[in-house]
């Protein structure tokens, strides 16, 4: 099974997408992120996935822990999250829904930056 690499610039419901299907296929996955921005993200995404697998009857769990990868000859390191399977009753956190919102962005087009954001105007 292939780790699911996230980027600072990962969109979290593709991510969150990836994790579940992966999850849905070997019963647990691996998520990797390199940095502050992407460590970000794979968490969105985890949480994200959470929910998109509760709604399958799948309870899931995250243990996040540090590893060193090798990067074009340097030693890196990142977070990396397993993914795994909990029985219900353990699960320690109930459900929320989706919120609206979270739906409403995966559905949007993605809207190209304003002059503003470009120029780093705040």
């Amino acid at each position: 099974m292939d780790v699911i690499k996230v980027a600072a610039k990962s969109r979290p419901y593709k991510v969150a997408g990836a994790i579940a299907g992966v999850f849905r296929e070997h019963q647990h996955a691996v998520v990797q992120a390199i940095g502050a921005g992407a460590v970000n993200q794979a968490v969105k995404a985890l949480i994200l996935a959470r929910q998109y697998l509760a709604q399958d009857g799948y309870h899931i769990a995250y243990i996040p822990q540090f590893t060193e990868i090798e990067i074009q000859g340097q030693v890196r390191t990142a977070v990396r999250f397993t993914v795994i399977a909990v029985p219900a009753e353990l699960d320690p956190v109930p459900l929320q829904p989706l919120a609206a919102s979270s739906q409403e962005a995966r559905e949007a087009p993605e809207q190209p930056a304003s002059e503003e954001d470009e120029e780093g105007s705040a």
